[in-house]
């Protein structure tokens, strides 16, 4: 399972270097993401050799966001002024988000009135 973590460590350090090198406005894990899922695309061999240590992080994910919440609650003092734009900025992106979310559902489930019409 070693070689597989370091196949996955392998991708973000390249993920990392891509966007430090062309200084591209992603965080380096997710290049590294896409990365591994072209090289998934193009090997799919590769699936069987990362899917064991994969599914084992996957297994522990919500410990993965522990460092975040503390970094959260560590810079909280430094947003103590500026409560009512975070409250703001919050409730927007997540009214967009559930908006995006119903328009993307809404067009990719069949519309009930065309099915029976098709069915009759």
């Amino acid at each position: 399972m070693l070689p597989a973590f370091a196949i996955l460590l392998l991708f973000q350090c390249l993920g990392e270097g891509i966007v430090f090198l062309f200084k591209l406005p992603v965080p380096g894990p997710v290049a590294g993401m896409v990365l591994l899922f072209a090289a998934l695309l193009i090997w799919p061999s590769l699936q069987t050799r990362i899917e064991a240590a994969a599914n084992e992080l996957l297994r522990h994910l919500s410990l993965l966001f522990v460092p975040a919440g503390v970094g959260i609650v560590a810079a909280a003092g430094s947003g103590s002024g500026h409560w009512i734009a975070i409250v703001a900025s919050l409730a927007v992106s997540t009214l967009a988000t559930l908006a995006v979310t119903a328009l993307v559902l809404k067009s990719m489930t069949p519309d009930p009135q065309t099915k029976a019409s098709d069915d009759a």
